[in-house]
């Protein structure tokens, strides 16, 4: 039988610290700091909820982050 794979790790950083930033500065950073995938959406966009490991979601409300979570 093959092993499980192992998820690889998320990265530390806390989905608060992209809220207020400008959409554009927030990707980059979040890509900086190891995300994976990073999502931007605008509010009430319709999404699929699974959890993915390394992706980082925010909504975006006139060019800034107004929300930002993991999954």
């Amino acid at each position: 039988m093959a092993p499980i794979p192992t998820p690889p790790a998320e990265p530390q950083d806390s989905p608060d610290a992209y809220v207020g930033l400008a959409s554009e500065r927030a990707e980059a950073l979040a890509r900086e700091r190891g995300w994976s995938t990073v999502r931007a959406l605008p509010p009430g966009a319709i999404i699929t909820m699974e959890y993915r490991v390394g992706r980082l979601n925010f909504e975006v409300k006139d060019g800034l982050v107004a929300r930002a979570w993991k999954g």
